[in-house]
């Protein structure tokens, strides 16, 4: 019944085709009515609930697939591959998503970490991936609907919004992607405050040295941890983020010399050879065979006061 009242709440707010902000701050619904197919775009720490229609996200070829049955859960910033291949008019893609505050995440995951027995610690051996689905247990979907019933009402949202948004967070620690999202918000968070550097800082030449140096891990520790965490090396992952970021950009319009540049690329036929090696066309080719607009992605959106990590 919960899930569709917030069907119901989400198909009011997503009035128009595209990413429709809520009022609600890192809160959006979306609507999508084409067919896309995955195509390079960059997940931010959010959190992509459906209620109607199937998404696909693509990483390191693993393919997770997911509908109104299980909601997404990307916890550090992500080079993937994404689309709505089975959207239509008639059978429409509508969701909404939760973008993660990594202040609030980091308190709360804190809180919860000196809470004795309220999440499990994870097992050495668990493969906790940063990118992964949950169920909608009745938890995530109360929290949810409590957070959405609050748009179109300033007042409720200033004075109630900060503590529904944490109480969905709360929601998402105890489910299936906690693990996870604790590894990345909590105490032992070095991968997770990596990969936000990297994210940051795609025009510099940052070594796995440094970066090992940085969170006061040995080069092979480092390495290993970082492949656990992202299904790539971190060489693997900056050449990933470069080139969905400037993918991205010149199907948003940009030329590509611009693109290339602006993620670090000094050379223009370096970049398309990349590129081609990555996605198996040229960008030409690539812009005209596969064009994403941007509007239709909801994950490629930031928040441009998202602290970082500290």
């Amino acid at each position: 019944m919960t899930k569709q009242r917030i069907k119901q709440l989400v198909e009011s707010l997503a009035h128009q085709e595209g990413v429709s902000e809520t009022g609600i701050k890192g809160v959006r619904t979306f609507k999508v009515t084409s067919s896309i197919p995955c195509s390079p775009a960059v997940y931010e720490p959010t959190i992509i609930a459906i209620v109607s229609g199937q998404k696909e996200a693509i990483l390191e070829g693993n393919k997770l697939t997911y509908d109104s049955r299980q909601y997404l859960c990307c916890s550090v910033s992500m080079p993937v591959e994404a689309g709505t291949p089975n959207a239509s008019v008639e059978n429409p893609l509508l969701g909404v998503s939760i973008s993660l505050d990594t202040k609030v995440m980091t308190e709360l995951a804190l809180e919860v970490e000196t809470a004795s027995g309220l999440i499990k610690s994870p097992k050495p051996s668990e493969q906790l991936s940063s990118l992964s689905l949950a169920d909608w247990d009745d938890n995530f979907s109360e929290a949810l609907f409590r957070l959405l019933q609050l748009e179109g009402n300033k007042l409720d949202t200033a004075i109630l919004g900060e503590a529904r948004l944490r109480e969905l967070y709360y929601a998402v620690l105890k489910g299936k992607s906690g693990l996870s999202v604790k590894r990345a918000f909590g105490i032992g968070n070095e991968i997770a405050r990596s990969i936000d550097y990297l994210a940051t800082h795609l025009n510099d030449n940052v070594t796995i040295d440094e970066l090992a140096s940085q969170v006061g891990m040995s080069r092979a520790v480092f390495h290993r941890k970082f492949k656990q965490a992202t299904l790539m090396s971190p060489i693997q992952f900056m050449k990933s983020m470069r080139l969905n970021n400037a993918a991205m950009q010149i199907a948003s319009g940009k030329n590509v010399s611009e693109a290339a540049m602006s993620v670090g690329y000094v050379s223009s036929s370096q970049f398309s050879r990349e590129f081609k090696r990555l996605y198996g066309l040229s960008p030409k080719q690539w812009t005209q065979s596969r064009p994403l607009p941007e509007t239709l992605q909801p994950e490629t959106y930031k928040e441009a006061s998202k602290p970082a990590f500290n």
